[in-house]
């Protein structure tokens, strides 16, 4: 018998406020932030911006960011970033992210690789991971003009924010394992990482434990995956991060906050022979910083930053 085609379009799954998937297949973005086109010069921060494709995997992309630059920092440190949203919405190219990039090229003086990988439910995990550890090994090349005039490999960085900190520790963590073209990742910043663990409150975190379900519904040990639970049991030992420094950025009132926190102290347990330092911000929410980027509290976490990228 020949199944029946549904002939009306239902919700099959939705997350409310983030997407929304049908019976057909087709995807609702509810969270997504308008896309903006690369500049040739910021007009606030005179950053220019370029989008380029990455000739390993013709599905990937990413948006690099150049600082004005003056006659002795030609070189400058490279940071490769990975953006949030849960595996499944935002881009590299969206107004909260080239906004959040020009400040950061601007203020740090480092040039940007803003990856953007692929999304789930159509690619679902691990093919962000793949994606962003393809983008890496592609920054590092030095195959960009951009790259291989500007950007000093004995200063390389990775950072992300939420789902894209979860990823900042799987990439650090692969890079203790693999060769990454006989480069060093000097640092990895993790802003309001997107972790579950053993001590969380499922029933307070449904939300969380639902979305990496939804994410990566092949994940072998499902919430309790080393990916999404990296101080889990059986979890590769923390002390492998392929990095020398590593910054963590909590805020207060982020239910992910205990997670991050407790990553943290794991990390400093673990026999890591880096440095780890982590920042908590009072009074704030997940990834405040890049709503509201205007305010004293997310112009803290940009001083951090700039710290962590110009210091290390």
């Amino acid at each position: 018998m020949e199944s029946k085609t549904p002939t009306t379009k239902e919700v099959k799954v939705e997350f409310t406020g983030l997407i929304r998937v049908f019976n057909d297949g087709s995807v609702e973005r509810l969270f997504a932030p308008p896309h903006v086109p690369p500049t040739p010069e910021d007009p606030e921060t005179g950053v220019a911006s370029k989008d380029i494709k990455i000739p390993a995997n013709t599905n990937l992309s990413a948006r690099l960011y150049l600082p004005k630059l003056t006659n002795n920092n030609h070189h400058i440190p490279l940071l490769v970033y990975f953006h949030g949203g849960g595996f499944c919405v935002e881009s590299a190219f969206s107004v909260l992210n080239h906004r959040y990039m020009n400040t950061l090229a601007s203020q740090a003086q480092v040039i940007i690789v803003s990856v953007e990988y692929r999304l789930a439910p159509e690619h679902p995990l691990p093919t962000a991971y793949e994606d962003c550890w393809t983008a890496l090994n592609w920054a590092v090349s030095l195959s960009d003009p951009w790259l291989a005039t500007h950007a000093d490999l004995n200063k390389l960085f990775i950072g992300g924010d939420s789902a894209g900190g979860n990823i900042v520790h799987n990439i650090a963590m692969r890079a203790g394992q693999e060769s990454l073209d006989k480069v060093k990742i000097l640092g990895a910043f993790l802003s309001h990482p997107y972790f579950l663990d053993d001590e969380n409150n499922q029933l307070e975190m449904d939300y969380m434990y639902k979305i990496w379900d939804f994410v990566y519904p092949t994940a072998p040990g499902g919430f309790n995956n080393h990916m999404i639970n990296p101080t889990g049991v059986g979890a590769p030992r923390l002390s492998a991060l392929g990095c020398s420094r590593v910054l963590v950025v909590v805020a207060e009132k982020d239910e992910l906050r205990d997670g991050a926190v407790r990553y943290t102290d794991a990390l400093k347990k673990s026999g890591f022979q880096g440095v780890v330092e982590l920042l908590e911000v009072q009074g704030e929410g997940h990834c405040f910083h890049m709503s509201n980027p205007d305010t004293d509290n997310a112009k803290l976490v940009f001083k951090r930053l700039v710290t962590f990228l110009t210091n290390s």
